[in-house]
């Protein structure tokens, strides 16, 4: 009893240090997203900011993948970033996992970086596998992907990320429409829903309705995360979708905060697509822990 009490402690305390690693890396993602954009006063925060914990979840635990980077990914998961323009905290995700250096993330957006505002190919920037921004596009090469992985007899999955202002695209329903009917079940889909797009509200820009009915209206199997922002419930929801078999793709609509983590960017639009200035960088570098050292 006493062996097997000792076992479950060391297990415990095992689990609680990664999740407290995994809280560090967090916030210092969010430290190279503020401090990427505000170098060259250029960029997307406030996407990129809501977009940590999920991003952190999928590199650091979920997915099965490899920093020795292979632009075919086979035999591994593989994400597609569709909406391309919170690339910050996609170069930092990447960088913080191995994939290049760490010091690279001061290059963002300069002339002549691997890290362009929007992810592009031809700089083969390793864990880019398709130049994305052009909105819409992202899920039909997810779906793409998915379909090589089950003719060549592959269990790993494929993941993509988009946002809920990218679903006013039409190409997107198209893909979802194809993926639900083709029973397409080896693709996670990701909404960032934090109902935010450059011009104001998602709902003043374009009122989509209900994204759960119109994805259960095109066979997919619909999880609604209702607190994204929150790592240990996103690890979760991750961890139950990885241990069960479906027959249809599954779509999780995560709801988060625009600009989250740092309290004058949160829930406002106006973040969507600025770089803070001076001040407005110190106030937020206040409000965010440095954990793993900055670039």
């Amino acid at each position: 009893m006493l062996r097997n009490n000792l076992l479950l402690f060391k297990t415990y305390k095992k689990i609680m240090e990664k999740r407290e690693e995994m809280k560090n890396i967090c916030s210092q993602v969010r430290r190279d997203i503020v401090r990427m954009v505000h170098n060259v006063q250029s960029g997307h925060p406030g996407g990129s900011l809501g977009c940590v914990e999920f991003l952190v979840a999928l590199y650091f635990e979920i997915m099965d993948h490899n920093s020795e980077f292979s632009m075919n990914g086979t035999n591994e998961d593989v994400f597609f970033l569709s909406n391309g323009h919170i690339s910050p905290v996609f170069y930092s995700v990447l960088a913080r996992s191995g994939y290049f250096p760490i010091k690279e993330l001061s290059t963002f957006r300069k002339i002549d970086s691997r890290l362009q505002g929007h992810p592009t190919t031809h700089e083969k920037l390793p864990g880019v596998r398709i130049a994305s921004g052009s909105l819409g596009q992202g899920l039909s090469v997810a779906i793409g992907t998915a379909l090589s992985k089950k003719m060549n007899n592959e269990t790993k999955k494929v993941y993509c990320l988009c946002g809920d202002g990218e679903l006013q695209e039409g190409q997107v329903w198209e893909a979802i429409m194809y993926a639900g009917s083709k029973k397409i079940n080896n693709i996670i889909l990701t909404i960032d829903v934090n109902k935010q797009q450059i011009c104001g509200s998602t709902n003043d820009v374009l009122n989509m309705g209900s994204l759960k009915d119109k994805f259960l209206a095109f066979e997919w199997v619909v999880i609604e995360q209702k607190d994204g922002n929150n790592l240990e419930a996103v690890l979760s929801t991750m961890r139950n979708i990885n241990n069960k078999t479906q027959e249809q793709p599954i779509c999780i609509l995560l709801h988060t905060e625009m600009g989250n983590g740092i309290d004058y960017m949160m829930g406002s639009h106006k973040w969507h697509g600025i770089a803070p200035n001076d001040e407005e960088l110190k106030i937020a570098l206040n409000q965010l822990t440095e954990t793993l050292g900055d670039y």
